[in-house]
């Protein structure tokens, strides 16, 4: 938890103490949350947050991130995913200032990011209003989204997955900004052909 701050910060997809990680543990439903509010390079073990699904208090004595209840929505509605990395990218927060979908244009996108990238329309952070709209422009099948002038959310199966996937929504909000900015259109990949990648990925790339 604490090396996935620090993490956010060398990569630039945070700055401060803006953004939070959370990680849940599949055996026992247990979040491990960043706590709100404190310098991630800092952060020692005792200051994480252990909250059950409710919301009740496992362990920890920290008020944990202002985000909370987004969390834990998208693990009660996800519960495939294992972690979840909030942060503040330059390029995808502009698309989200504009309340502009991100679409899945590169074959990277469309491997990993399982659907469109949407914005959520605009609500305060750490309200409860942003986490139902949070997990529903998510839907069943997208692993990212945008907060509308706020930010992006990542979803994995664990947190490598999670900030792979920041990462590459980032660098997909890098080259449809270039495109517009040259006031060109991408040619979308067919629903066949991301189909077809998702099903590789998911079965037949990389190592046994």
């Amino acid at each position: 938890m604490i090396d996935a701050g620090i993490r956010m910060l060398n990569e630039g997809i945070t700055i401060g103490t803006w953004g939070n990680v959370t990680i849940r543990d599949p055996e026992t439903d247990y979040v491990y949350l960043s706590p709100s509010g404190m310098p991630y390079r800092t952060l020692r073990e005792e200051d994480i947050v252990v909250l059950r699904l409710d919301g009740s208090r496992v362990e920890g004595e920290r008020k944990p991130t202002i985000e909370t209840e987004m969390h834990l929505s998208i693990y009660r509605a996800r519960p495939a995913c294992n972690a979840v990395v909030h942060t503040h990218p330059t390029y995808s927060t502009a698309f989200s200032c504009m309340g502009e979908d991100i679409p899945l244009l590169l074959d990277e996108a469309a491997q990993v990011l399982g659907d469109v990238v949407r914005t959520t329309k605009y609500a305060l952070p750490g309200s409860q209003e942003l986490a139902e709209e949070c997990v529903k422009v998510l839907g069943e099948r997208s692993m990212a989204c945008l907060l509308k002038s706020h930010g992006a959310v990542c979803l994995g199966k664990d947190l490598e997955e999670a900030f792979g996937n920041s990462t590459v929504l980032e660098a997909t909000a890098k080259v449809y900004s270039i495109i517009r900015s040259m006031g060109g259109r991408f040619d979308p990949i067919s629903p066949e052909n991301i189909a077809f990648m998702q099903e590789f990925v998911r079965t037949k790339y990389g190592q046994r």
